[in-house]
């Protein structure tokens, strides 16, 4: 058996709180939206630049504690008061790689595209299947940022081009790349766990793909490049994909709300002939011709 405790801080005090149930011992803490399920709920995405710095104003830091914590104690130790809100729980001892495997399915990305991971059968024998576990890096195909950007390769990529994935995360795109007929492909990510897990990945999947910091990233122009990122970065990368895109090459962005789509085009129309090629769930994939 585990403890859960479940306490009540604001968008300011939910880090330092969460740093301090870890130095008393804690096995894990997450930070949770108090207000998620309800009208008040405020969804995040990560983006740089937001003004806000903190996750949401009304939190929950969730920590795992052993069953026979003393939960008074280590309020006490925390220097909170006594009675502040919290919520305490049991949690039974549980097979947790089953539990998560469980949560992880295939994903149909299209009619012959799959994204299928590791302890999975691939639904059909005849598909295009990508091998991928949830890790480090982002991108396993669930968000429909990553879907956008897949669907435009299964639905565009001619055989034979040379593809860049910037911005690669856990190099879904340049791998479905590699499957579906390009000729070379690169990716680049600004972490380097990243491009160890694009590697990885490539390896596991068995296709011929390459993947660097962006130092270290080979010259040149490609046919299409990918970037699934999000808009602030996308703004101030616009120079540098701009010059990795051949003249009459094809240039597919993603990673942007559907309401910063117009922005993004404008910026990029002026080496580009822009438009939106699609939308799910609110957001955006553009789709741009290289003048």
């Amino acid at each position: 058996m585990w403890t859960t405790l479940k306490l009540a801080a604001d968008g300011v005090g939910a880090e330092a709180l969460a740093d301090a149930l870890l130095r008393a011992g804690a096995l894990s803490v997450s930070i949770e939206d108090r207000d998620a399920g309800t009208a008040d709920e405020a969804p995040q995405f990560g983006e740089p630049g937001l003004d806000d710095p903190h996750a949401w104003r009304r939190n929950w830091v969730v920590a795992l504690l052993p069953a026979d914590q003393d939960i008074g104690a280590l309020i006490a130790h925390l220097g909170l008061p006594a009675d502040c809100e919290r919520e305490v729980a049991r949690l039974a001892e549980q097979d947790w790689v089953r539990l998560t495997q469980s949560q992880f399915d295939p994903i149909r990305i299209s009619q012959r595209l799959w994204i299928v991971p590791s302890w999975h059968e691939a639904p059909d024998a005849q598909a295009i299947t990508l091998r991928l576990d949830p890790g480090l890096a982002f991108g396993t195909g669930s968000h429909p940022t990553t879907r956008l950007c897949l669907r435009w390769l299964d639905a565009h990529l001619r055989a034979g081009e040379a593809v860049l994935d910037y911005g690669c995360g856990s190099g879904i795109l340049a791998i479905a790349a590699a499957r579906l007929g390009a000729a070379r492909v690169l990716g680049c990510d600004l972490d380097p766990q990243a491009v160890v897990a694009a590697r990885d990945n490539a390896w596991r999947n068995q296709v011929d793909a390459e993947f660097f910091l962006p130092d270290a990233l080979p010259a040149g122009a490609f046919d299409v490049v990918v970037a699934n990122i999000l808009t602030n970065p996308l703004k101030a990368l616009m120079p540098l994909l701009a010059a990795r895109t051949r003249r009459g090459g094809r240039l597919v962005l993603s990673g942007i709300l559907a309401g910063q789509a117009a922005e993004v085009m404008a910026l990029y129309g002026a080496a580009f002939d822009m438009r939106v090629w699609r939308m799910d769930e609110g957001w955006a994939c553009l789709h741009g011709d290289k003048r």
